[in-house]
């Protein structure tokens, strides 16, 4: 499994701002008895945080969106093997793309690392 930084850093920044958030709701509500105050404060983090982490998951603006297929010929190198195709990250966009250019792993990794340099971010 490959794990998206983005996501995880901004999940663990979220998670650490539910922290003080459902504290100070439950230090009002501990009047009414910690049970009772616990479940409030969590239906209340819930309300909120359930949109903050839809957004985080789900984001097409977290995620570069690739194509992969199998025994294609590298566009720069020739060598046939599994084909790697950035479509689309926040400033790039080839999903209409009529003849896409799929890279071998290593051809990939040289093209994403020049994308970078260009300020195409993924």
């Amino acid at each position: 499994m490959k794990v998206n930084l983005k996501r995880y850093g901004l999940y663990l920044i979220r998670w650490q701002l539910s922290t003080p958030i459902l504290a100070g709701v439950g230090i009002i509500l501990a009047s009414m008895g910690q049970i009772v105050s616990a479940i409030i404060a969590n239906l209340i983090g819930g309300l909120i945080f359930f949109w903050v982490d839809r957004f985080i998951f789900t984001s097409r603006t977290l995620a570069a969106q690739w194509e992969v297929k199998e025994n294609i010929r590298c566009v720069d190198c020739g060598k046939i093997a599994r084909g790697y195709r950035l479509v689309q990250t926040k400033k790039y966009d080839r999903t209409e793309d009529k003849e896409p250019e799929f890279r071998c792993e290593d051809c990939s990794i040289k093209k994403s690392e020049e994308l970078k340099t260009k300020g195409f971010d993924h």
